[in-house]
């Protein structure tokens, strides 16, 4: 059955340079999703004497609409042809999930020596295609070259349709990206080089407005107060800095309370001078921005290390999600800063909640305020909760 979808692919790889001449982007996302879908159906067991029928009439349609190919575009197509099969077949083969039998291992054996001898293939007719001075680092490019309807390597990475690639943080990874309040051409991201990005997208040629530096560590969070002016930002170094958006100044550095890693942080939403941070010895504190002092009765101990923070919209109730699975709900009291406990809610034991953003919907469809949740078990969750109870009702 594998091979007969191998052949599927093929036909499709030889006549793909044909497809929107205009547009190479479009054959690459064809030929990606045929392969997807070829390897899905071929999990199904259709019978394999049908699909040699199918790949008979295909072969001659795709003859039909686009001529037939001259031998030396056919030698080339072809060649193009085994070296994308042949990753598809590989790709195939990973992702049997079911138990072999001794019987199918002995196939499976008689598969790998012919990928063994397309690969010989390959080898060859990728040197003798070479140009000298082309960059085609090994013969898996040349394989993503041939999916990519045999453009150059500088055209099938030409990102055609990007307004701007920023990569002032290509050397580390970069944990959050945030525009700020009210305004869509302006926006920052933080960086694990310890430094973050404030950035604008118009006027043309987006720029690089300030880089913040004064963090010793890692940055892993940050937050835009309600006017833009003022950024917060958390750093493994264990401190809190607070930065003037206009010259890129670092106001004020904060020492965790707990001497750990600052991991989190957000802005009280209705006042800017009180912000709530968590760490990684599972404690989330409120902090006084203009005193840098600890607020009173502004603390709380979760199940795990605290990765997410988000209020509400009106800033009264504070969520919080830790590295194992739970979200917890808090009582903010807006004249004093005293948080307390609501509810607990496990999403998915030992899965971290690594985001959390509540919203208020105006919209008779959605009426009930929601949380949307990025947890580490692949899925992206979006829950209505109760504003009396405080507690997560159902996955919206």
């Amino acid at each position: 059955m594998a091979a007969v979808w191998q052949q599927v692919l093929a036909v499709d790889a030889r006549y793909n340079a044909y497809r929107t001449p205009a547009h190479p982007q479009f054959r690459t996302q064809y030929i990606r999703r045929r392969s997807q879908l070829l390897r899905e159906n071929a999990k199904a067991g259709y019978d394999p004497q049908l699909r040699r029928q199918y790949l008979k009439l295909r072969s001659q349609l795709l003859a039909q609409r686009y001529g037939p190919l001259s031998e030396q575009s056919s030698f080339r197509a072809h060649s193009n042809s085994i070296r994308s099969s042949r990753t598809t077949l590989d790709r195939m083969e990973d992702l049997e999930e079911e138990p072999r039998s001794q019987g199918s291992r002995g196939h499976r054996r008689s598969v790998s020596r012919g990928s063994y001898q397309l690969q010989a293939q390959m080898n060859r007719v990728a040197q003798e295609e070479r140009a000298p001075g082309s960059l085609v680092p090994t013969p898996l490019a040349e394989a993503s070259r041939a999916m990519a309807g045999d453009t150059t390597l500088s055209e099938n990475y030409a990102f055609a349709g990007m307004y701007h690639i920023f990569d002032q943080h290509v050397d580390q990874a970069v944990p959050k990206v945030q525009f700020a309040n009210d305004d869509k051409h302006l926006l920052a991201c933080c960086s694990l080089d310890g430094t973050i990005s404030v950035c604008q997208l118009v006027p043309t040629p987006p720029a690089v407005l300030q880089t913040l530096r004064g963090h010793n560590g890692p940055v892993s969070d940050f937050a835009w107060s309600l006017s833009n002016d003022i950024i917060v930002s958390t750093s493994l170094d264990g401190s809190m800095c607070i930065w003037n958006t206009h010259d890129g100044r670092c106001i004020r550095q904060i020492a965790d309370p707990d001497s750990a890693q600052m991991l989190c942080c957000t802005f009280q939403p209705i006042n800017n001078n009180l912000t709530v941070v968590g760490n990684s010895k599972h404690n989330i504190h409120g902090v006084n921005i203009s005193t840098g002092k600890k607020v009173k009765g502004g603390s709380s101990k979760l199940t795990g290390r605290v990765l997410s923070l988000s209020f509400d919209s009106a800033g009264r109730i504070l969520w919080a999600g830790d590295d194992r699975g739970s979200i917890f709900s808090f009582l903010f009291d807006m004249a004093t800063g005293k948080l307390t406990k609501a509810k607990r809610l496990v999403v998915s034991e030992g899965s971290a909640i690594t985001s959390i953003s509540a919203r208020s919907w105006i919209s008779r469809e959605a009426r009930d305020p929601s949380l949307l949740v990025n947890a580490c078990i692949n899925k992206l969750l979006l829950y209505r909760y109760g504003p009396v109870a405080l507690l997560l009702l159902c996955p919206a």
